[in-house]
C-alpha cells in the first residue's frame, strides 16, 4: 500500500505543540503500519494560503492517492477503513466503532474546545461548564463499565476520544477515574508516543529553521 501524506502547519508557537490534530492521522498510520510523509504549510498565513486544499483554512488535510480530505475525523475514518488494526471487520463492530467516533467529535469536542478557549482566554463560560461537565459526567458512566468504546477492542473512536480528553486542561476537571484511567492506557500505546514524539521533534526543527533564517 502507497504511503500517505499528511498536510500540517510548518510551525506553531510552543502551547498547542503535542495537540495540533495532525497528530490524529500520525498516530492512526503508527496503527495500522501505513507509511506517511509530512507536508506543510504555512503558519503565517494560514488562514487564506491552503483554501483550496481547506476551505476553512485549518490543518490537517490527508492525501490518498486519489482520495484527498479535510477533517481529522475523516482523515481518521479512511485509514482507519484500510485495514482491520483500527475498524472492526464485521460490520455491527464497523458500525458501533463510527457510531463512537462521531460521538467523540460531535457530543464531547464540540463541548470541549470551546469550553477550553474561553477558560484559557479568562473570559466568562457563558454556560459551557456545566455543559461540558455533563458530557463528561456520561462518558465517564460509559468508561466505568468497559475498557474500550466499540467491539471490546481498542479502535479509531477510542484514538480519537482519548486524544479528546487528554487535553490537560479537561483531565484536571472534576474527579472522573475511569476517564483518567482511559487516557493514561490509551496514550500508553507505542504507536501514540511515537506520534507525540515525532511532532515535538517536527515543530523543534521548524524553530531551529527559523531562527536559521533569522
Amino acid at each position: 500500500m502507497s504511503a500517505v501524506t499528511i498536510w500540517t502547519l510548518d510551525w506553531v508557537p510552543e502551547r498547542p505543540r503535542g495537540f495540533v490534530r495532525d497528530l490524529r492521522l500520525r498516530w492512526a498510520c503508527e496503527e495500522t503500519g501505513r507509511a506517511y510523509a509530512v507536508r506543510t504549510v504555512r503558519f503565517d498565513d494560514r488562514a487564506t494560503n491552503h483554501l483550496d486544499r481547506q476551505p476553512f483554512g485549518q490543518v490537517p488535510f490527508l492525501d490518498d492517492g486519489e482520495v484527498k480530505l479535510f477533517e481529522s475525523g475523516a482523515g481518521l475514518l479512511r485509514l482507519a477503513r484500510t485495514g482491520d488494526a483500527l475498524m472492526p471487520a464485521d460490520a455491527a463492530g464497523a458500525a458501533e466503532t463510527t457510531q463512537w467516533t462521531i460521538a467523540a467529535l460531535n457530543s464531547i469536542e464540540m463541548v470541549t474546545v470551546p469550553w477550553w478557549f474561553l477558560t484559557v482566554s479568562g473570559r466568562p463560560d457563558a454556560g459551557m461548564t456545566g455543559w461540558m461537565k455533563a458530557r463528561l459526567d456520561g462518558i465517564e458512566a460509559i468508561l466505568e463499565k468497559r475498557d474500550w468504546l466499540a467491539a471490546n477492542r481498542f479502535t479509531v473512536a477510542d484514538l480519537l476520544m482519548a486524544d479528546v480528553l487528554r487535553v490537560p486542561e479537561v483531565r484536571a476537571f472534576g474527579d472522573r477515574p475511569a476517564s483518567e484511567a482511559y487516557v493514561a492506557r490509551v496514550t500508553e500505546r507505542p504507536a501514540f508516543r511515537k506520534a507525540y514524539a515525532d511532532q515535538i521533534a517536527f515543530y523543534k526543527a521548524a524553530d531551529e529553521a527559523r531562527a536559521g533564517q533569522g
